[in-house]
């Protein structure tokens, strides 16, 4: 079975996976039938969906009228009634085995022979699930994360009889209703994200269980030095200390005494009005940017970084796909994989080998898979391999600072540093350039650049990154941004947050600039000593006058985005809520235009900025006079006298 043999979809439950999960697939286009055991659970889940539809129509989340997306939903009690016909069910039932056993049993005689058995478990095995059905080759894995209508990931797990084909199938469907799918391709514990996060609260727990840290100091540490999006304690107390300590019993994992504690008094997080925190008589989280002094982080990375390990050895998943699954599913700014090959694997193995010998502790064992990369000398970026091969020059690219799609004309380019506040270092300014060299210009109408995270498109660059360099290489830092200005198709600049130093030379280097209001620009080289090197004294001087950029590199501070749109330094500054949809409507403009034209009118604009007002009308003249051969030129006038939407092809 394939996906485009998919069109009837069934859900197992209406709570609030069940209900979201069947959003998602009604959104997408299919026909869906919501089922729970009681009609008031379904009736709630029902008015959740109506509830949520609404609110996305509001803000133009989705492409229909709530209604026409509520109109595929049909909701039913009966089981059999609600999977005679279907071609796909998702079944989120609570997490109780004995329960999904007897509900598949009941599938494998109420359902098509064809019909693809998936789970959304989080924790329970696909194999085990299986052995209630005849065809635990069409059972799989479909783990989606809460809430289903924002979580972008779903992971798609073997079970030991699984076939390709269902476990194919399984993705492609998650793909069609726009959701990122990994392969998890062994049934293990805890699958991909719920397996390397684990150590991420259990080493922190045993560190302060063991008078090595505070709460405060673990949370402060990870968040404000790591850049995670919580820290340890924060996490267990917004989903349950008891979730992950039932977690760690069911496993016959040895569980921290804090954690002991907590679940024994009953203070299980924010459910219970108290875990590490107080929400209670207190404010929750107390913990401060410098309350992580001291706190060693790499003991709770590198056992992540083990985790990761053993699933790649196992032939559990790749590298891209565990990296992938902790971005999306547990908010990491960079993948464990990434991150340790930055870090060095032999640097990482060491501290597992030095923690093992001290404690003898079998969660510092290191994982076979690590110490064979170590020992075959592939330690990570340093060295050109590790987890990932990092020396090839070729098109295709794993790229480790970037996030770059195509899609309808557009090369977007997502600036991917997001716990570095997306600086530029030689690594992003080197795939930058890679991703527009190597770009197809029969295919790329124009090339959109962001930030990823909410704080900043980018906050300059990644000073550390140039320490040691020798004068005469100094030149070499403005090739980016040269590549940039120089591309033959119209570049568009997206800033959400901060854009200053490198980030404000590489957003003056596009052609266009939309941001939010609350964003904030400048140049605060001058306060290391040092001037804008990526042509931000230039380009501001041509664009602003110089007053208002001797002003901004003199001065180095900040301006609001309403006076960076006043002066001229950008093209639009809007409110948040209006952000997307403009930079849209840019975007469509360039999209919708004559290719050859935007190209010759950017070359003759970039050029005739710099020459003398004759030469720079010879220019003009001549580059109209070129267009006026061009296949684009006769369908523009077509669509003119014939009143219709021109179709340009880029001839």
């Amino acid at each position: 079975m394939q996906v485009d043999d998919i069109d009837r979809v069934a859900v197992l439950g209406a709570g609030s996976m069940g209900h979201g999960i069947t959003e998602v697939v009604a959104i997408a286009g299919y026909d869906v039938v919501m089922r729970d055991i009681e009609q008031d659970l379904v009736d709630d889940g029902y008015d959740d969906i109506e509830w949520s539809l609404q609110k996305l129509a509001e803000k133009g989340l989705i492409d229909e009228d709530a209604d026409e997306v509520l109109s595929r939903v049909e909701t039913e009690v009966d089981l059999e009634t609600a999977v005679d016909d279907v071609d796909l069910v998702i079944e989120a039932a609570p997490e109780q085995m004995e329960l999904k056993k007897e509900i598949y049993g009941n599938l494998d005689d109420f359902t098509p022979e064809h019909t693809i058995l998936a789970s959304n478990t989080s924790s329970l095995s696909i194999t085990e699930i299986a052995t209630a059905t005849d065809r635990p080759d069409q059972v799989v894995g479909m783990h989606f994360f809460n809430p289903p209508v924002k979580m972008d990931l779903v992971e798609v797990i073997y079970g030991d009889e699984t076939s390709d084909e269902t476990a194919e199938a399984a993705h492609d469907f998650v793909e069609s209703i726009d959701k990122t799918p990994i392969y998890v391709r062994k049934d293990v514990n805890g699958f991909v994200v719920n397996s390397v996060l684990g150590p991420f609260g259990d080493e922190a727990a045993w560190m302060v269980s063991e008078d090595e840290a505070t709460v405060e100091q673990a949370d402060a540490a990870m968040v404000h030095q790591r850049g995670y999006p919580m820290g340890p304690f924060e996490l267990a107390d917004m989903t349950g200390i008891d979730i992950g300590y039932h977690v760690r019993k069911e496993a016959g994992r040895p569980i921290a005494p804090i954690v002991e504690e907590k679940v024994e008094n009953e203070n299980l997080g924010k459910k219970t009005g108290k875990g590490y925190y107080d929400y209670e008589d207190g404010e929750g989280t107390t913990y401060e940017p410098g309350d992580g002094e001291g706190f060693d982080t790499l003991r709770v990375e590198a056992r992540m970084v083990n985790e990761a390990a053993k699933l790649i050895g196992n032939d559990v998943a790749t590298p891209d796909a565990i990296d992938t699954g902790m971005r999306l599913g547990a908010g990491f700014p960079e993948g464990p994989c990434r991150r340790a090959d930055k870090t060095g694997l032999d640097e990482i193995l060491e501290k597992l080998e030095t923690l093992y010998e001290q404690t003898e502790a079998d969660r510092y064992r290191p994982a076979d898979y690590l110490v064979e990369l170590v020992n075959n000398g592939h330690t990570g970026e340093d060295a050109g391999r590790g987890f990932y091969e990092y020396d090839g020059d070729g098109g295709d690219r794993e790229y480790r600072t970037l996030n770059v799609s195509q899609d309808d004309g557009v090369l977007a380019v997502e600036l991917d540093r997001p716990e570095r506040m997306n600086a530029l270092n030689d690594d992003l300014m080197d795939e930058i350039e890679h991703v527009l060299n190597n770009a197809d210009l029969d295919e790329v109408r124009c090339v959109t650049f962001e930030g990823a995270g909410d704080r900043a498109f980018s906050a300059g660059a990644d000073i550390g990154g140039f320490s040691g360099m020798e004068p005469h290489e100094a030149a070499e830092v403005t090739s980016m941004f040269e590549t940039v200005n120089e591309f033959p198709r119209p570049t568009l600049a997206k800033i959400d947050g901060f854009c200053l130093g490198g980030g404000h030379e590489l957003a003056l280097a596009c052609d266009l600039r939309v941001a939010t209001e609350d964003s904030e620009f400048g140049f605060p080289e001058i306060s290391l000593g040092l001037l804008p090197g990526g042509g931000g004294t230039q380009r501001a001087l041509r664009m602003i006058g110089e007053a208002r950029a001797k002003e901004l590199v003199f001065r180095g501070n900040r301006i609001s985005a309403d006076r960076a749109e006043n002066w001229g330094l950008i093209n639009r500054s809007v409110p948040d809520e209006e952000f997307d949809d403009v930079v849209a409507e840019f975007v469509d403009d360039l999209v919708t235009g004559p290719p050859v034209g935007l190209s010759f009118a950017k070359q003759v604009m970039n050029e005739g900025d710099d020459a003398s007002m004759p030469a720079a009308l010879a220019m003009e003249s001549q580059a109209f006079g070129l267009l006026m051969g061009t296949d684009d030129m006769m369908e523009g006038a077509s669509a003119f006298m014939e009143d219709r939407e021109p179709e340009f092809e880029g001839k």
